[in-house]
């Protein structure tokens, strides 16, 4: 789009702008669970996605020859263009949107007088107690009342017997840990199909998730379709993930998995393609023992058994409501070696009986389900390193990556990354965040890659790793294997850009506007580079869950009652705000829905002070089924702008700091 009195740099800019305002006007005029109106936009974002990579192809690569330009030219722009058909898959999946709430209100307790029976069933291996008894007490708590809470005890635990037996739950050992998870929960499963009643329904959580109340009741709503299978509900975190934590933007900033959680499933639900995550789902007993269990050749045995299900002519549905909250991996060698387990699975998955080429009875969109998830761990990550490491060839090795002139880049390009961003925080609500989101795929690009590509070469023989969940996290830990990579290339981005600058000595090729690309790629990197190494400096936890807003208590000293208000509640210790106390004041805590707890000052703070708790068993239990048993949504769903800013502006400055 040329402009007769403007150059082509400023023609450019102005299609930017004309994008940029159109976009401050669809909030008021685009209905985001409207299909038609999602369609329209991700059918632009297509057609620009198809111009950019036209452009790309044929005016921006080096000629063909035996070159050093060739080679590293077209292996990014194949690269590139696989990310591409894996965005166009992904707009494609997201033009449509399944929201079941009303559905689920519509059929409520559709099966009459008699309640179905449901057996929870709770799969551990090395859990500790606090982390274990959260999810009991919240899944003996929940409103159904024809239900059986299971502990399927793989570390094979005398303590954790004693606690169920104390708590009146059934505990299940085997005698050895063949097929992992999904081999613990067939175990359980036979022994099931011996009790004189079977149950109707299973529900599957993991150690660390606590159901809320209405868990089931929604979930199994859902089933009064005879057709549904399997219900997934969505996967909430009462603490932030390693990136929100060390980054400090766990009130500002959504945790990494929220987009996939509030957005994707609900559009694969609305093509009949949500799949089965694990945890926080519900299955119809008839349809897993149709199938046999649950299934072993992968060891994301969840996704693995949506498509046996889907394979049997079984439907998978979601329910986007919070009705489970658990414990988001603490720490980056946890949260990277969870995703690339999710990678290795899907990827056996991909090369399995149930794969997208092999012969079964799947449809055309379960196929393309796996396929697009193939897509997506085998392009995004390993493109994102490559983003880091092409610019480097221009600035060491004379090599032109990107022979593009700025105007079109602008235009092209430009045009297309602008439309996208508008688009996607239009329909999800402000969840992408430039460099933030390149920060969460760079920090396990490395290990995902790897597990992409040996999955797929070698798909068998890998065994199952845990995910570790709780423990000592009160102080600061650098992840130094972790940044390592990442510091070398921000030295090596920061030399080379140093060398292209300030010395001619190096005969560089005449890039023209190709080097004010590169420079500007280059200066992007050196921002996604350093964030990530922040990220990579773990800051201490010390609590895991507080209360959302203040409330008012009654704190008891003697004869004398103080009116206060609790700013931060945990089950053991509370922040008082109102009139200090001297250290070791004793006395009760009156809280609602609690009662009186024992409790004695720990710290004299200047508006109040800090508690130590001394419940008994029965109130520790009421504050665990307060915090993490009710109906409401723990954490952000979407991005608060301002405080976002705020945050990133306190984490620097702390480095500083600390510096």
């Amino acid at each position: 789009m040329m402009f007769p009195h403007l150059s082509e740099v400023q023609s450019s800019f102005v299609l930017i702008t004309l994008l940029a305002g159109f976009g401050l006007v669809l909030p008021a005029v685009v209905d985001r669970t409207n299909v038609l109106h999602r369609c329209l936009l991700l059918s632009l974002a297509a057609l620009l996605a198809a111009r950019y990579a036209v452009w790309r192809i044929t005016e921006t690569v080096a000629p063909f020859g035996l070159t050093l330009d060739m080679l590293a030219s077209w292996s990014l722009l194949a690269l590139e263009m696989l990310a591409l058909v894996g965005s166009l898959s992904a707009f494609l999946i997201m033009s449509r949107l399944k929201l079941r709430s009303d559905e689920a209100t519509q059929h409520a307790g559709w099966w009459g007088a008699k309640s179905p029976k449901v057996s929870i069933l709770i799969a551990t291996y090395n859990e500790t107690l606090d982390v274990l008894e959260r999810t009991v007490i919240g899944a003996k708590s929940l409103r159904h009342d024809n239900k059986e809470v299971l502990i399927l005890d793989d570390g094979r635990r005398d303590w954790l017997r004693d606690y169920c037996e104390k708590q009146g739950v059934r505990y299940v050992r085997r005698p050895d840990n063949k097929g992992s998870k999904a081999g613990n929960i067939n175990h359980t499963l036979g022994l099931l199909a011996q009790d004189p009643v079977p149950p109707d329904f299973i529900a599957v959580l993991d150690a660390d998730f606590v159901p809320h109340r209405g868990f089931i009741s929604r979930s199994m709503a859902l089933f009064h379709d005879p057709e549904v299978g399997l219900v997934q509900t969505p996967q909430h975190f009462f603490n932030a993930d390693p990136i929100q934590h060390n980054m400090g933007l766990s009130r500002s900033y959504p945790d990494e998995q929220r987009f996939f959680f509030d957005h994707m499933q609900p559009s694969r639900d609305g093509w009949g393609i949500a799949f089965c995550c694990g945890t926080s789902s519900m299955a119809r007993w008839s349809a897993i023992q149709e199938i046999g269990g649950f299934p072993t050749e992968s060891i994301t045995e969840d996704f693995m058994l949506t498509l046996t299900l889907q394979n049997a002519g079984w439907k998978s549905v979601y329910l986007a409501e919070p009705l489970t909250e658990g414990l988001a991996p603490e720490g980056l060698k946890e949260y990277v070696t969870q995703r690339a387990r999710w990678c290795l699975g899907l990827m056996q998955i991909a090369r399995s009986s149930l794969g997208p080429l092999a012969r079964n009875n799947l449809r055309l969109r379960d196929r393309w389900s796996v396929t697009d998830s193939v897509f997506y761990w085998l392009t995004t990550f390993p493109f994102r390193i490559a983003a880091i490491v092409y610019p480097l060839l221009y600035w060491f090795g004379n090599i032109t990556v990107v022979d593009a002139r700025l105007p079109d880049v602008i235009s092209y390009f430009g045009a297309y990354y602008i439309w996208i961003l508008i688009v996607l925080n239009l329909l999800s609500r402000g969840m992408v965040v430039p460099i933030l989101n390149d920060v969460s795929q760079l920090i396990g690009a490395i290990p995902i890659s790897r597990a992409a590509i040996v999955g797929l070469l070698k798909p068998k023989g890998h065994p199952f790793s845990v995910t570790a969940k709780g423990g000592d996290r009160s102080r600061i830990v650098v992840q130094w294997r972790m940044m390592a990579p990442f510091a070398a290339m921000l030295l090596l981005t920061l030399l080379g850009l140093t060398i292209g600058i300030f010395s001619d000595r190096f005969a560089f090729n005449d890039a023209g506007d190709g080097k004010a690309v590169v420079l500007f790629w280059t200066i992007y990197n050196l921002f996604v580079l350093s964030v990530t190494i922040i990220a990579c400096i773990e800051l201490p936890r010390r609590e895991r869950h507080v209360a959302d807003a203040p409330e008012k208590a009654e704190f008891i000293t003697g004869d004398t009652r103080r009116n206060l208000w609790i700013t931060s509640l945990k089950s053991d210790t509370v922040r008082l705000r109102g009139q200090p106390f001297p250290e070791g004041t004793r006395g009760h805590l009156r809280i609602a829905d609690i009662g009186d707890v024992e409790g004695y000052v720990i710290a004299r703070l200047p508006d109040g002070a800090r508690l130590h708790l001394l419940p008994t068993d029965p109130q520790r239990e009421a504050l665990l089924l307060r915090f993490y048993a009710e109906d409401n949504m723990p954490g952000v769903s979407r991005v608060r702008t301002a405080a976002l800013l705020g945050d990133i502006a306190r984490r620097l400055s702390f480095n500083s700091g600390s510096s």
